[in-house]
């Protein structure tokens, strides 16, 4: 009989068991792990759950079992049908309860969270709430002390109020003991104590400003906690007995004050800075808390702009003050240069008429003189005396003519004109006294020249006139040319002249005269000079002496009121000389040009005019001048009557007269005569032609004559081939009116 064997006999494995055996290691495994990483979020997520360390060794309990699953994987030996099926059995049960116990838990931890376990929880947050809750009504608090203290700071704009009130304001709400601020001085070298709280301090003590913690508080923009025994934070006297409360300080920007100047302040920069120091009461266990110090930053700033703003005020007002000043005395001066304008624009008008009658009867009777048979030393003696005269007269002239200039009451009389007829009208008035000086003289038009143009044809002749007749006064020998044509844009562009930029357009042009002489020449260095008034060639002025030195001067004032510009070339002394000026003239219409031919000022033959038996009434209150007048008159051939005053000449004049010259001064006696005469005779031909002679031709008194009703306007002095001029003209066009 064989003998028994417990152990059954072995069979070889399943395929199928074994991959079931493997799958449920694997799920058992993956159970087991799962589960504590759902316990640690359960713990993680409830902080206050009071059986964490039980939960910790239930999952390590778990991770062990899952780890001996898992290495059953490997250790799998050769068993009998029996047990093989009970352990297949065993493990396919675990891994389902593992697996459903996993998914359990899944469901079962929200619920645990909601139970009475998280009371502790509850409790921990609510005393959190309290305590956030006590710092919200901690800066609400904090809110309102700031928002209080900037509208007391911005209820002014008073540096002093804005400053006490800061420290006032600041002691109620902190309870504070003292509360300071320090200034820097105008050095900027230090700091004077300048506002206290308590005034338990002199003000006006003084600390340096490199002190280490004033450079500390000053590097920083937060509030800083410094010890009580420095400098600026003795604001008290110490008690033995007394603990010194604790003390903040925090730096003030101050305005950078880059156009202001405050009177009592430093000029200050962004890198300046006042001190503000606070101290906690004595004797006291109290420290700063974070929100003080916070409503102490809050404050300092809101102080700093205040401060920009009172500073920006306080000079606005200092400035507007200044200024207003400033208006007071601008509007005196005006006043008083207006009046001393006005008086001498009175006196000039005066002396003008004054100084022009007695050379009025200079020139007449000299001129009537030449008129007479002389010894050649005695003709050389009377012209002379005209020379001078009418030097003279010119010089009054330009004299006039720069008062107006200078004060800006000298306007442009615009007007269509013959352009080639005023420099052919000017060569023949210089060519006589070149002839005598065996000077050549030629004028040169280019053919793009226009002949009419718009302008002052009046001043534009002068400027010229002035121009030429200075080549040929500095000049001896050789020639002159004149020169004139349209400036073309490119020749505007001269690097010399950077000021002058005209501007081209369709309805005008720039005209450029150029005049060249071989004369004296000018030394460069000594051009400038020529344009200022009473200036003249000081190489030249001893040998030529003749001049007042106005007439470039005025030339060049002339030149800029036609919106031009003019300039001296010259190589040096004895090489000549060129002048060249441009002005802005206008183009007339074509269309209009034949409607208005050119007429001469002044008829230059008058030698077959016939006076003989004219009768001629004058009137003048001056009995030199009145004798002048009635001699050229006289030796013109005409009738003359004379009257020495108005209400003579209205007795005498009769419709005989065919002409009255009257002296007009300043005054409206004249004018008054001139309408007097005229409602005399009511009809049109029994009335006289009416000639004002006046030493004063303005603007002002060329409108009282024609609104008077007068004929002519000449200008003194007068001879004797002006007067037969103004007769021709007056009776051939029944109006003459000449300016200067």
């Amino acid at each position: 009989m064989e003998s028994c064997n417990c152990i059954e006999p072995q069979w070889p494995a399943d395929d199928l068991l074994m991959k079931y055996q493997y799958i449920s290691d694997f799920f058992i495994a993956l159970a087991y792990f799962s589960i504590p990483l759902e316990l640690i979020y359960f713990v993680k997520k409830s902080a206050v759950f009071p059986y964490r360390w039980v939960l910790v060794q239930f999952g390590a309990f778990i991770v062990l079992c899952g780890a001996t699953h898992l290495i059953n994987l490997w250790t799998f030996t050769i068993h009998t049908k029996t047990v093989a099926i009970v352990m297949t059995i065993a493990k396919v049960l675990t891994a389902v309860v593992s697996c459903a116990t996993a998914l359990m838990l899944v469901h079962i931890i929200p619920d645990l969270l909601s139970v009475k376990t998280r009371e502790l929880f509850l409790k921990n947050k609510a005393a959190e709430l309290d305590r956030e809750m006590g710092l919200i009504r901690t800066q609400e608090e904090t809110g309102r002390h700031v928002r209080m203290l900037t509208h007391e700071i911005r209820s002014t704009l008073d540096r002093h109020t804005i400053l006490k009130t800061t420290l006032v304001e600041l002691g109620r709400t902190l309870g504070l003991e003292e509360c300071a601020l320090w200034m820097p001085t105008r050095t900027g070298l230090e700091l004077q104590l300048s506002y206290t709280l308590r005034q338990q301090n002199p003000v006006g003590y003084t600390v340096p400003i490199n002190l280490p913690v004033i450079n500390q508080v000053f590097s920083s923009n937060r509030a800083i906690k410094i010890s009580s025994n420095c400098p600026v934070a003795r604001l008290r006297p110490h008690a033995s007995k007394y603990m010194p409360g604790a003390v903040v300080a925090i730096r003030v920007p101050l305005l950078h004050l880059s156009n202001f100047q405050i009177y009592d302040w430093p000029e200050v920069s962004t890198r300046s800075y006042a001190l503000m120091v606070l101290m906690l009461p004595s004797d006291s266990a109290r420290q700063w808390h974070v929100h003080e110090l916070e409503l102490v930053e809050v404050v300092a700033d809101q102080v700093a702009v205040a401060l920009s703003h009172a500073a920006i005020l306080e000079e606005s007002m200092r400035a507007r003050d200044q200024l207003m000043e400033q208006n007071v005395a601008l509007d005196m001066a005006r006043r008083e240069a207006e009046t001393a304008i006005h008086a001498r624009n009175d006196f000039l008008a005066v002396m003008n008429h004054e100084m022009r009658t007695p050379m009025h009867a200079i020139i007449a009777l000299s001129s009537l003189l030449q008129e007479t048979d002389m010894t050649a030393e005695q003709r050389l003696m009377v012209e002379t005396v005209l020379k001078s005269s009418n030097l003279l007269a010119t010089l009054i002239n330009d004299v006039l003519d720069l008062s107006q200039l200078e004060d800006g009451s000298l306007q442009l009389e615009i007007a269509k004109f013959n352009l080639h007829s005023l420099f052919r009208e000017v060569l023949n008035l210089i060519k006589p006294i070149a002839c005598v000086k065996k000077l050549s003289l030629t004028l040169h038009f280019t053919s793009d020249l226009p002949v009419y143009a718009i302008g002052d044809e009046k001043r534009l002749m002068q400027t010229l006139l002035n121009v030429v007749g200075n080549a040929v006064k500095f000049s001896k020998e050789g020639s002159i040319s004149i020169t004139a044509f349209v400036a073309k844009p490119e020749s505007f562009r001269d690097t010399r002249f950077p000021d002058f930029l005209p501007v081209p357009s369709d309805s005008h042009f720039y005209l450029r005269v150029q005049v060249k002489d071989s004369g004296s020449g000018v030394n460069p260095q000594d051009i400038p000079k020529l344009f200022t008034k009473f200036a003249q060639n000081q190489s030249l002025a001893t040998k030529n002496p003749l001049g007042s030195g106005l007439g470039l001067a005025i030339c060049r004032r002339f030149v800029n009121l036609m919106e031009g510009h003019i300039w001296i070339e010259s190589e040096g002394i004895g090489k000549g000389c060129t002048v060249t000026f441009i002005v802005k003239l206008g183009i007339p219409d074509r269309s209009n040009e034949f409607k208005l031919p050119y007429i001469p000022k002044a008829l230059v033959n008058h030698a077959s005019s016939n006076f003989s038996g004219l009768k001629v009434l004058v009137m003048d209150d001056n009995g030199v001048s009145r004798t002048a007048t009635k001699g050229l008159l006289m030796h013109l051939g005409c009738d003359v009557t004379i009257a020495s005053s108005s209400e003579e000449c209205l007795r005498v004049v009769s419709p005989e007269h065919k002409v009255v010259f009257m002296d007009v001064c300043t005054g409206l006696d004249g004018y008054e005569l001139a309408v007097r005469i005229q409602e005399k005779f009511m009809k049109r031909q029994d009335r006289p032609l009416i000639v004002a002679l006046t030493g004063n031709t303005n603007k002002l008194t060329k409108e009282n004559c024609m609104r008077a009703g007068v004929n002519g306007l000449v200008l003194k002095p007068v001879s004797v081939e002006k007067m037969k001029g103004v007769l021709t003209e007056l009776l051939e066009r029944r109006f003459v009116f000449e300016t200067i």
